[in-house]
């Protein structure tokens, strides 16, 4: 089996490379051209007409999207490119695996809904994003369904990888240098490792390339949830159970009004993984379980 993946090195780019080796030869690139044995190759989402010559040249049986605009803020004012990258690179992915009838493979965010209650959204409610980028992602996975393809869209929640950045780091490199932090208490939600993301994502294709009646949208997010108050205290804690030394005394809960951004975020990210843990017969391990490790690797302990 043939894999073409789509930003490698970002941070489920960067576990997928690991996780879908065991499936077969994967060709992974990023946005830079590359010389390959199949010729030259771009894995650029912004240039889609390299992008669906990319795909026609590997003729690939899965094509795994973990490339995206993600700088939500930046999404409101550069509008043309991030719905350039997330909704119209989709629509030439879905394409030419529907003309391969190969399957695709794309992450999407729970930015999709308005971020209103407190219960956990289902892939069935109606969405109705709060800013641009969630618009845009929007716009993919619609893009994606409409096209007929075979596709797996995983809509996920708070990211991070103990690659590249992310907010346990941010925290913690606060805290070494201040002693009074103000951090969201009011937006929930679960924070998902990349490892958990892709090695779910293998699970899910094994079943998928023998059922193809189980094509759809699933939501795929750690188990339990947190606001990013406590999500902050949580990493505060470990690290100095650790025997890390932390300036840091106070950690204050504020809310999202207090500290406006461009793009308004949710409140509500709380995703409902059923359908995804019936459909795989998968277990999805609590959030911090995920978090622990992820800062055990960082710290070299």
């Amino acid at each position: 089996m043939k894999i073409l993946l789509l930003g490698k090195n970002g941070q489920v780019g960067w576990e997928l490379q690991r996780a879908l080796s065991v499936l077969g030869e994967v060709v992974a690139l990023d946005r830079n051209v590359v010389d390959s044995p199949y010729g030259q190759l771009c894995g650029d989402l912004a240039d889609l007409d390299a992008l669906r010559q990319t795909i026609r040249i590997v003729s690939p049986d899965v094509i795994v999207n973990a490339a995206a605009y993600t700088a939500v803020d930046k999404a409101e004012t550069d509008r043309e490119l991030s719905h350039r990258i997330n909704a119209l690179a989709s629509q030439v992915m879905a394409e030419e695996a529907l003309a391969l009838n190969a399957w695709l493979i794309h992450y999407s965010t729970d930015y999709v809904f308005d971020g209103s209650g407190n219960r956990p959204w289902v892939e069935t409610d109606a969405v109705s994003p709060v800013n641009h980028y969630g618009a845009t992602k929007l716009a993919g996975e619609q893009m994606i369904q409409a096209s007929g393809c075979k596709h797996l869209i995983f809509r996920t929640s708070w990211v991070y990888g103990a690659r590249g950045n992310n907010f346990a780091k941010t925290m913690l490199r606060l805290a070494r240098d201040r002693q009074t932090l103000s951090v969201i208490s009011d937006q929930v939600g679960a924070p998902t490792g990349a490892d958990l993301l892709a090695d779910v994502t293998v699970l899910a294709l094994q079943k998928a390339l023998n059922c193809p009646q189980i094509s759809g949208v699933y939501h795929l997010a750690a188990a339990g949830e947190v606001s990013w108050h406590a999500y902050a205290r949580h990493v505060i804690d470990f690290s100095r159970s650790q025997g890390d030394v932390l300036a840091v005394e106070t950690v204050e809960p504020i809310d999202t009004a207090a500290y406006p951004t461009p793009a308004r975020r949710p409140l509500n990210s709380r995703l409902d993984t059923q359908k995804l843990r019936d459909t795989f017969s998968l277990h999805l391990p609590d959030w911090q379980s995920g978090v622990t490790r992820m800062l055990m690797e960082i710290s070299g302990k």
